[in-house]
């Protein structure tokens, strides 16, 4: 579906595609960067239980999170909280920032992205094969995001650490 930034648009959660980052963990973009002409771009996130993401900076956007279901924890800069379903933060470019499911449920939140430009390496996600994350690292790099370290939690799933994902044709355990 084809906007222009003039137009308003109601997106069905059946219209845009959910993509799997790493078993236990996927998006679905809601707002592209193409329809506000690059001023944001709003991703949606659903993370299963202990999934979490690497300490990294993002040095040309802001990154706001609003929690829609189930709670977070999210380190930013020195600070660390949880959020919960309603809550929301902000993490300013140039702060080292990660966050984490550590409840047993799964969570759901929005991601803003202002301006929406990192939504590009979001999209080069689709084309990672056998967990090879090197292109998209290195088109962060390009967009100016750096992994700067692990994720700050213990025993989480990452896409350094991936949990298993079942084969549905085989039954069996396969790291993905």
């Amino acid at each position: 579906m084809e906007h222009s930034p003039n137009q308003i648009s109601a997106v069905l959660e059946d219209e845009k595609g959910w993509v799997e980052i790493t078993p236990g963990e996927r998006f679905a973009i809601r707002t592209s960067a193409v329809e506000t002409a690059g001023r944001y771009t709003i991703i949606e996130i659903v993370a299963d239980p202990r999934n979490a993401v690497p300490l990294h900076i993002h040095g040309n956007e802001e990154e706001h999170f609003l929690v829609v279901e189930g709670r977070v924890h999210l380190t930013n800069g020195e600070q660390k909280v949880e959020l919960s379903a309603g809550e929301a933060a902000t993490v300013k470019k140039g702060t080292p920032h990660a966050w984490a499911n550590l409840s047993d449920a799964p969570v759901r939140m929005l991601v803003v992205f202002t301006p929406g430009d990192q939504e590009k390496a979001f999209r080069l996600i689709e084309t990672v094969r056998d967990g090879d994350f090197s292109a998209l690292i290195e088109e962060n790099e390009r967009l100016g995001t750096s992994i700067v370290g692990p994720p700050p939690y213990d025993d989480v799933y990452s896409v350094f650490s991936p949990r298993l994902a079942i084969n549905p044709t085989s039954g069996s355990a396969a790291e993905a």
